[in-house]
């Protein structure tokens, strides 16, 4: 059975987008993004797709939840109307990481086996938002604190959950 993973920044108030962007630029959250999904399966919502500024990520298979699938072949990416039709697209596969938005968070929260966080230290301005972590289900396994500095403009944290053994 293949391991399904959450992986977010997310802000000190759970905020994790505004105006269809990230509200912040933090370098090693894209670098850590990118060594821990690279190989690996993406699993995002169709709005999230389109905020990739280049298109479908490389080295990664993408797969976007859509409720209109689109006519034909579409380039680069695969295209699923529901989370078990995503999961489908995947046998054989090892590691499937959620990468939002929303909505695809909030769903998969039942299912997924652990998560990436990347907590944004900071009140951060937003209108979407990252359901909150129930520390009856989740277990905060490790944390790395950094301060900001010149290529990450707020103080961060990197914490890894698992999935409490019910």
């Amino acid at each position: 059975m293949c391991k399904i993973s959450i992986i977010a920044a997310v802000a000190d108030n759970y905020v994790i987008g505004k105006s269809k962007k990230l509200p912040w630029h933090l370098s090693a959250d894209l670098k850590r993004f990118k060594e821990l999904t690279s190989g690996h399966v993406l699993l995002m919502g169709k709005r999230t797709f389109q905020s990739l500024p280049n298109g479908p990520l490389p080295n990664r298979k993408n797969i976007v939840l859509t409720s209109m699938l689109s006519e034909g072949v579409v380039e680069g990416y695969f295209e699923a109307n529901s989370i078990d039709d995503a999961l489908e697209l995947c046998e054989n596969i090892k590691r499937i990481f959620v990468i939002g938005g929303s909505v695809v968070y909030n769903q998969s929260m039942e299912f997924a086996d652990d998560m990436y966080i990347t907590w944004v230290h900071g009140d951060i301005e937003g209108d979407v938002y990252f359901p909150t972590i129930d520390a009856e289900i989740w277990n905060e396994v490790s944390r790395e604190d950094f301060p900001a500095d010149d290529k990450n403009q707020y103080p961060y944290s990197f914490s890894y959950y698992t999935r409490k053994k019910q």
